[in-house]
């Protein structure tokens, strides 16, 4: 049933065509979204917006076609591998930065350079195959890798866009990463709102880039607070595009004569991480496995899924997405829903009469709830902590969350590399710290051996599992609002791509 809040969101959306109409003649897309990003850099925060941007102002060296997952040339025309730890990449010749100046072999290097002195990387796991590189002439590039890596070629195409040297240098980090200049299809325009982002096509865009030329001139983006606020942008005409809808919301939307509601599988993993290190407290109950167990299989996670906005997602068994290289499901302990066991393992680590704990989340309430509520039924009580993003996972990364209920979507990539590492390399999110686990995720990812990378991704998958160390939710169905009119198409890589998108 939908609330009174979402059934009059229907009669006010059906008003939206004219609006429609009226960023059609002004060519600018308007879009609002949650999470402030706090520094524009792409290597300087980590959320999924901040991605989305540096795919639009940046580029990599190769792009992946976002319907086959092919590879292909983008400021690279060519590469080929000279040996188990080198590639060798000829770069386009005429491609420009915003500013002006030319990309070249340089700038590649310094990119590598910056990501490898480590100052500010917020996610430096991303980029531990990098060894360093070196320019052969100015439209020519090897790349050092410190130890084999089968999926090299699928991060330089999602997550190393090339920075331009001459002028981040010039004006530092910090303030590039308030005004950066990429080589995108898209631009930072000069005058940026107080609220938000700004983004002008860029006229110097290489012409036969596989991004293409932007058919929308504007992406005008609101950042706001909360999912509510979101959603009003939209019924009031003050957004032409939002995404990551409540059920309420989604089903409002699509009654909607003036909007249109679109969702899709995507390769983002809600997950519950546990503190089996202890790093929230000394004293903390769920340094026990039974615990842990306990938790586990508390929560009905096919409930859960059944009831995500617009499409059920699915219940994977493993840490990772179920596509990806080396995610080994039949490697994975299984926890089917049993609140009686769940019991029974509370009662045999002595807590028969519960604990009191936290969950801190950043995803939406719903969520949060529900897994709260799952534990509530067995004893557990768990306060829920609903924070921004950005504030939720500094929290997690000072070690503060005895439950942390947050989504990964491996920056797109398919393979377990972007997965496992994450949580279980040592980081900041690690909350197991467990000697073995660490090595067999860093013995995988540094495996030329594809047969031999699935045993160790496996081997690693069976502890995970067997010491309840994090418990995967579901798969996320990714949901979108969005103005009659306005021709977007999701991907199932949760990567909106704005420059393929145009008015009908």
């Amino acid at each position: 049933m939908l609330t009174r809040r979402a059934l009059a969101g229907v009669a006010a959306a059906s008003l939206l065509v004219p609006a429609a109409r009226a960023q059609k003649a002004a060519d600018t897309l308007r879009i609002t979204w949650r999470d402030a990003i706090p520094d524009l850099d792409p290597y300087r925060n980590q959320l999924r917006t901040g991605f989305i941007i540096a795919h639009h102002v940046w580029d990599c060296l190769l792009d992946r076609d976002p319907e086959t997952f092919q590879l292909r040339p983008l400021l690279a025309t060519a590469w080929r591998q000279e040996s188990d730890t080198a590639w060798r990449f000829t770069l386009r010749p005429d491609v420009l930065f915003h500013d002006g100046s030319p990309c070249t072999a340089d700038d590649v290097v310094y990119t590598v350079e910056t990501i490898r002195a480590g100052t500010g990387i917020v996610v430096p796991g991303l980029f531990a195959w990098l060894a360093g590189a070196e320019a052969v002439d100015a439209v020519t590039v090897r790349i050092s890798l410190g130890a084999p890596f089968p999926a090299v070629l699928e991060y330089l195409a999602m997550v190393m866009p090339i920075l331009p040297r001459a002028y981040r240098e010039r004006i530092g980090a910090d303030a590039f990463g308030r005004a950066p200049v990429g080589t995108g299809p898209y631009r930072m325009a000069a005058t940026q709102p107080a609220d938000g982002i700004l983004l002008d096509r860029f006229d110097g865009y290489f012409p036969d880039s596989p991004k293409g030329r932007p058919n929308i001139a504007h992406l005008a983006i609101r950042e706001v607070g909360d999912a509510m606020s979101e959603y009003a942008d939209l019924l009031a005409d003050r957004a032409d595009w939002i995404w990551q809808l409540s059920s309420d919301e989604y089903a409002a939307i699509a009654q909607a004569p003036g909007l249109v509601a679109l969702h899709g599988e995507s390769m983002r993993l809600g997950y519950l991480s546990l503190d089996a290190a202890g790093r929230s407290g000394l004293s903390s109950p769920l340094t026990d496995l039974r615990v842990r167990q306990a938790i586990c299989h508390a929560i009905d996670r096919t409930a859960i899924a059944q009831h995500l906005p617009g499409v059920a997602g699915r219940v994977p068994d493993a840490p990772c997405f179920p596509t990806q290289f080396g995610c080994d499901a039949a490697a994975a302990t299984r926890y089917p829903y049993d609140p009686a066991r769940a019991r029974a393992l509370l009662a045999d680590a002595g807590f028969a009469d519960g604990f009191t704990t936290e969950i801190v989340s950043y995803v939406l309430p719903e969520d949060g709830t529900a897994v709260r509520t799952y534990l509530q039924a067995v004893g557990i009580s768990a306060e829920l902590t609903q924070l921004p993003t950005a504030e939720a996972l500094a929290r997690a990364e000072a070690g503060t969350t005895p439950l942390f209920l947050g989504t990964w979507g491996s920056y797109s990539i398919n393979d377990v590399a972007a997965f496992l590492p994450q949580f279980f390399g040592g980081g900041p999110l690690d909350d197991a710290h467990l000697p073995e686990l660490e090595s067999l995720v860093g013995q995988a990812g540094r495996s030329g051996d594809a047969d031999q990378r699935r045993g160790l991704y496996g081997q690693a998958i069976r502890i995970i599992t067997a010491q309840a160390l994090w418990l995967p939710l579901h798969t996320y169905a990714t949901t979108y609002g969005i103005v009659r009119g306005l021709a977007f198409r999701p991907y199932p890589d949760e990567l909106p791509r704005f420059y393929l998108t145009n008015w009908k």
